[in-house]
């Protein structure tokens, strides 16, 4: 069953234990006192904790971007509601999210003992006071053009999540500035909130995925680079406006997708796993290629924090050693038929109507509906990823606000 299978929370404690010190009582250490303390570690935003205290981190907010893998209502407000059986082994009622249940980005909030983030999209019942999410289904990280549009990915790509989220803080500002009521306060950050909070990203799969659709291979591994720079730029202009904080998720491995598989497996192209070879090494070509931009962003911007997150090493180990886990096929999945039919939606075979319903054990299966990851599998990965094993540097997420004062990469 679902339920027993353990909260992220069980494996590291989530909870932040002190508040920053003061940026005046930075100024008082000197620097041969800092060297003098064992592993000690800057605290970006010009603040440092105490050398008694925790060094956890303290993130008064999280501010999301991506596609489906963490949209959290993103595309369901802004074309249609995702309906059950979505989301039903945790909210019991239509979330939002392409999951029956939590999302990765929802047990990393859980994780830092805060709530779940509301989409930026949703107008109703929206709480903004712990950071938003501006993740949307189907959406990438180039810009949407005429080939991307045909084949039916959002328009709402990286650099428009970025627009709504520099409309979200200048409105922020301006709201204080006026001296709105406490009651409006409440349900947003404060303006300070933006230079301390922490800035996900999980994107990056929908622009493989797109080019596989209308691109050779050898076409596809060449516009990799321009996708990474594209990539560098969205964080160049976040750190523009204050974001110093950044935990970036690679890419999983897409050939291991069971629509992947389906679509696209010839006899000679199948890894051990039953995955798309060529497919994986393309991923991993992607990743190779992003883990490389975010050392040199972190040489760049020397006053920031930037945790490569492999997702690629967990989901792969899951595919790998799925049975191991309780995952029955590890490349079947629970909800949907295949091709046009996701889960929820209806389709006609010969003359019959046929409704999209759920497996009997949705928590057997590592995939949700085909493409998405299922309640159980989120639940699996995020815990092999919040520790920080599977970091560069090797930063738990609730102590991803440091940078070390020596870098192998630096």
């Amino acid at each position: 069953m679902e339920a027993a299978r353990p909260s992220v929370g069980n494996g590291i404690s989530g909870r932040w234990k002190t508040a920053w010190a003061s940026k005046n009582s930075v100024k008082t250490f000197t620097i041969a006192a800092l060297f003098a303390v064992p592993f000690s570690l800057f605290l970006l935003s010009g603040r440092r904790r105490d050398l008694g205290q925790s060094d956890s981190c303290y993130f008064p907010a999280v501010f999301n971007f991506g596609d489906s893998n963490s949209d959290t209502g993103g595309k369901s407000a802004a074309f249609h509601r995702i309906p059950l059986p979505n989301g039903n082994a945790f909210f019991r009622k239509p979330s939002g999210r392409y999951c029956n249940g939590k999302l990765i980005i929802d047990l990393i909030a859980e994780n830092l003992g805060l709530p779940y983030l509301s989409a930026y999209l949703d107008s109703i019942g929206t709480n903004f006071r712990h950071g938003a999410n501006f993740a949307t289904g189907g959406s990438t990280i180039q810009p949407l053009d005429a080939r991307m549009f045909k084949i039916g990915y959002s328009p709402i790509s990286l650099d428009i999540q970025l627009e709504q989220f520099e409309q979200f803080k200048e409105r922020v500002n301006e709201l204080y500035k006026e001296g709105v009521d406490s009651n409006i306060k409440s349900k947003l950050p404060r303006p300070e909130d933006f230079s301390q909070a922490l800035y996900t990203f999980d994107i990056g799969q929908n622009d493989l995925n797109c080019a596989f659709k209308s691109m050779t291979e050898k076409q596809v591994m060449e516009s990799i680079p321009g996708i990474i720079n594209q990539f560098a730029q969205a964080v160049k202009r976040l750190h523009l406006h204050g974001a110093r904080i950044f935990w970036i998720h690679n890419t999983g491995p897409i050939g291991c997708l069971p629509f992947h598989v389906l679509d696209y497996t010839p006899t000679e192209n199948v890894d051990r796993n039953g995955c798309v070879k060529s497919h994986n090494e393309i991923a991993q070509e992607f990743n190779r290629q992003l883990k490389e931009i975010v050392i040199q962003l972190r040489m760049q911007f020397r006053d920031a924090a930037l945790t490569y997150v492999d997702i690629y090493s967990a989901k792969s180990s899951l595919i790998s050693d799925g049975k191991h886990h309780g995952f029955a096929n590890p490349l079947g999945y629970c909800c949907g038929h295949y091709r046009d039919n996701l889960c929820w939606r209806k389709k006609t075979e010969n003359g019959t109507e046929i409704l999209s319903t759920s497996c009997s054990n949705p928590s057997a299966y590592i995939s949700w509906d085909g493409i998405h990851h299922s309640h159980a599998a989120n639940l699996w990965v995020a815990n092999k990823v919040v520790d920080g094993w599977l970091s560069d540097p090797p930063t738990p997420i609730t102590k991803a606000c440091h940078m070390p004062l020596h870098s192998e990469h630096q």
